[in-house]
């Protein structure tokens, strides 16, 4: 009992990024387990989706070809039976509405301590040690679940995308769900916010704060992003005053997202709103406040006022800025 098994994450049709991250996470710690990695995807195409997910350093891929979308049900008797089968030293999900779903129900019919929300694991002498934030990410806490095996849930961001192309065992479990079991049944979706933007896929974010001070103000943002290609977004502020829907909030109470540059527009970088850009590869900030927390995590700074910043930039990508 040394495996891991990771469970991939879906919807509509496509693998979302956090189950690459599961790969890379389970891979740390089959590592430390000195397993195997095992990965499964249930429902959907799962033909395609094996393809996204054979990637270096996983050893085997697991299908389970019933349904189209999540179900709780069917996830949770697919997942338990999986690792029932496999018997892994680690379940691994995704910390998203789906995984946050099933997990619970999947640990206690395995009868496995769950810790959810993990932003750093470790395992060691048949420990496993679960970095987690609370009180508002403001304190970071270390719990030691000594006695496994073990059911875990991992924030998206936390963890670099698995990488490469793997050769992996690909096979199709082959499982008998209760139909009388499933109690619930996907009928459509509705997009909260009514946007059809999804910000956490977005490789470019412009994302502003309140130091844009009027809702008027957002004119001269909006053509920052319309020049550079980027994506608006925002910080919780500008949402609370209905200024932008909230399909376009980063952070803890919106959305965590990993984008290649993430453009931090008068925003002063409280750590409810860090909680969810952090994980950016690259990170602009600019702001009047040289002691604004934003700039201890920001790879470049600009101390300055976004209403000289924002229309130099907006010239240099070859537009006019508008007069705000």
């Amino acid at each position: 009992m040394t495996d891991v098994l990771v469970v991939a994450d879906h919807r509509r049709g496509d693998l979302r990024d956090v189950s690459l991250e599961l790969l890379s996470a389970g891979r740390e710690l089959a590592d430390a387990t000195g397993g195997d990695l095992h990965a499964a995807v249930v429902s959907g195409n799962v033909e395609s989706f094996t393809e996204e997910l054979n990637r270096d350093g996983v050893d085997a891929i697991h299908t389970v070809d019933y349904g189209e979308e999540f179900n709780h049900d069917v996830y949770t008797q697919a997942v338990v039976a999986l690792a029932e089968e496999l018997d892994p030293e680690v379940v691994v999900v995704p910390n998203s509405v789906n995984g946050l779903d099933y997990a619970p129900a999947v640990a206690t019919r395995l009868d496995r301590p769950y810790v959810s929300d993990a932003t750093d694991l470790d395992y060691a002498d048949g420990t496993l040690e679960v970095t987690r934030e609370m009180y508002g990410s403001k304190v970071e806490t270390t719990v030691d679940v000594a006695e496994g095996p073990f059911a875990v849930s991992i924030r998206g961001g936390e963890w670099p995308p698995a990488e490469g192309t793997g050769d992996a065992e690909i096979s199709a479990f082959d499982v008998d769900i209760d139909e009388d079991a499933v109690r619930s049944n996907v009928k459509g979706f509705e997009e909260v916010g009514g946007g059809d933007v999804d910000i956490g896929d977005a490789d470019f974010l412009v994302s502003i704060g309140r130091g844009i001070e009027e809702e008027e103000n957002l004119e001269l943002v909006e053509k920052l992003a319309e020049v550079t290609g980027a994506t608006l977004s925002s910080s919780r502020p500008i949402v609370d005053n209905g200024w932008l829907p909230k399909n376009r909030q980063v952070g803890q109470s919106g959305k965590q997202v990993t984008p290649d540059v993430y453009l931090a527009i008068g925003i002063s970088g409280a750590v409810q709103h860090v909680a969810g850009m952090k994980g950016a590869d690259t990170i602009i900030a600019v702001n009047t406040d040289p002691n604004a927390p934003i700039f201890d995590i920001a790879d470049y700074g600009v101390v300055g006022d976004l209403f000289d910043v924002v229309p130099a930039l907006i010239e240099e990508f070859g537009g006019d800025a508008p007069s705000v």
